[in-house]
């Protein structure tokens, strides 16, 4: 099967788009395209629904049928027909046949502002979704008609069954899109759809409820929603620290039909959400962050099952994560490897009392460079409340599985590599093995997984990188090309030596110092 990357889908469309960019920097430039694609999608489904209703009031077998040409303008004008179904209102000036007519006009940036303002006083739920910053900005109105012109294509049009479906894809491949342009920062908004899958398809979320702390564009709803086999299963909470995230999150979850309650705030100091317990706990949260705020934690927190550091923030979210789960729920999230041994006081604590206490459920260590966001190496956590043989699943609080998926992964570019479905359902096997009863048999595989006692994890002074347990796997040859290893060892080696420089340089500052 052919793995694509995040970033090479509808590429065309991001290509367009970016031509265009000129005023604003790439960064900002999500915010005004995205907001377009999401009027686009209103106005595609009031459309369909107008259409409908066109139908209904003609058909004579219909509850709503009428001869009476101003009571079927009364019926396919009503509001309540309408949010029947999912629909927003859309009032004539922000229609996208309105903007289409005026895209070339040179006030074409207030007809923007004042679509968004429209929809808003129709629509209370969308107050504070739809962004009025087109009139404000830098952008030429020429460019903003170059848009226009993109979303207004056949392929959008509310005619086709599945225009509707295209959108939401297109708006999810242009976040993806932007995260790569961004370097470092698009993390905040985007999980490439690789590792959502695999969180998605490792927690089973079937019905509940679904709490993603640091839901940044909320891809991890989107995915979980898809996965569920009964639509409207499941509910959905989130918490977001960045006002344009929050708005980026509320249009994506609506671009693809689904209710969530997204709230601003910092989850680790503001909990939007305290009371909340929660079936399914799934994130990515900003990595090592430093100088959070740990001297701002209440001692009675009631989140805290040991001490934090201000240092990193890493195990202040897995006692989130913990905390907000209900008695049988489980948490799957993305950390840093470093996360897995830290020797950091409070930090190591806490990962004791998690081994001991029985909470963690499994460690996937994954391939490098499959955030095109970060380089930093990372894995996956599973933290669970349902290890006690209980309710279908097997009791196995004693034993945490290790999962090494660092040889797995396709290169989809030059910088980036994604996991194939077929590896997804391999790891997400293993985990259904180990922890349901009486499914299909669990076995370890060497160099790939194994199941260790607690006993075992304590004596490897409670690291949980999964290497150290899995073993290594039998081979007769290097399968690795000596061009490759030849290039990674060079680059690794001229790494070492630009830190080697950089810390005698230090010293050299700390000891004049001295002197």
């Amino acid at each position: 099967m052919t793995v694509k990357a995040d970033i090479d889908f509808q590429k065309d469309l991001f290509e367009a788009a970016n031509k265009m960019r000129g005023s604003v920097a790439p960064a900002d430039y999500k915010h005004y395209v995205l907001p377009l694609i999401f009027l686009r999608y209103l106005s595609n489904k009031y459309e369909k629904r107008r259409k409908e209703l066109e139908q209904i009031v003609k058909d004579p077998s219909s509850d709503w049928y009428t001869e009476d040409d101003e009571m079927r303008q009364i019926i396919i004008t009503d509001p309540d027909q309408y949010k029947a179904e999912n629909v927003f209102v859309v009032p004539e000036e922000a229609s996208w046949s309105y903007i289409m007519k005026n895209a070339k006009q040179p006030n074409i940036k207030e007809i923007l502002d004042n679509a968004m303002k429209r929809l808003e006083e129709e629509n209370p739920e969308l107050e504070g979704i739809l962004p009025r910053i087109y009139q404000g900005s830098n952008l030429p109105p020429e460019n903003v008609a170059g848009l226009i012109e993109i979303f207004s294509r056949d392929v959008f049009s509310a005619n086709t069954d599945d225009s509707v479906d295209i959108l939401g894809r297109t708006y999810e491949y242009f976040i993806s899109s932007f995260a790569a342009s961004e370097g470092n920062r698009g993390g905040e908004f985007f999980t490439p759809s690789s590792i959502v899958k695999l969180l998605v398809a490792m927690l089973e979320p079937k019905s509940g409820i679904v709490f993603d702390p640091a839901c940044g564009s909320g891809g991890m709803f989107i995915q979980s929603e898809e996965y569920a086999p009964n639509k409207h299963a499941l509910s959905f909470y989130g918490q977001e620290n960045v006002v344009t995230t929050v708005r980026l999150g509320k249009m994506n979850v609506l671009l693809h039909g689904i209710n969530a309650e997204i709230r601003l705030g910092d989850s680790l100091l503001n909990d939007q959400f305290p009371d909340l317990k929660a079936d399914y706990v799934i994130a990515n949260p900003p990595f090592n962050q430093k100088d959070w705020g740990a001297d701002r934690l209440s001692k009675n927190d009631p989140r805290l099952i040991g001490p934090v550091t201000n240092s990193n923030a890493n195990y202040m979210w897995m006692q989130h994560f913990l905390y907000h789960l209900n008695d049988t729920g489980t948490a799957g999230f993305v950390m840093a490897n470093g996360a897995m041994t830290t020797n950091v006081k409070e930090e190591k604590e806490v990962r004791q009392k998690l081994v001991d206490e029985g909470y963690i459920d499994c460690i996937v260590q994954l391939p490098e460079k499959l955030f095109f966001t970060t380089g930093i190496p990372c894995c996956l956590f599973f933290l669970s409340k349902n290890r006690d043989g209980k309710n279908g699943y097997r009791a196995r609080k004693n034993e945490i599985l290790f999962i090494d998926a660092r040889k797995m992964g396709t290169l989809v570019s030059r910088k980036q590599k994604a996991l194939s479905k077929e590896e997804i359902d391999q790891i997400a096997a293993v985990y259904r093995a180990y922890k349901y009863d009486g499914a299909e048999k669990y076995e370890d595989i060497v160099g790939f997984c194994k199941v260790a006692k607690i006993e075992e994890v304590r004596a490897n002074d409670y690291k949980l990188t999964p290497g150290i347990y899995v073993g290594t796997e039998v081979s007769n040859e290097d399968d690795v090309p000596f061009e490759e290893k030849m290039a990674e060892l060079t680059q690794r080696l001229l790494e070492q030596f630009e830190e080697s420089n950089r810390l005698q340089e230090k010293i050299r500052k700390d000891l004049e110092e001295l002197l």
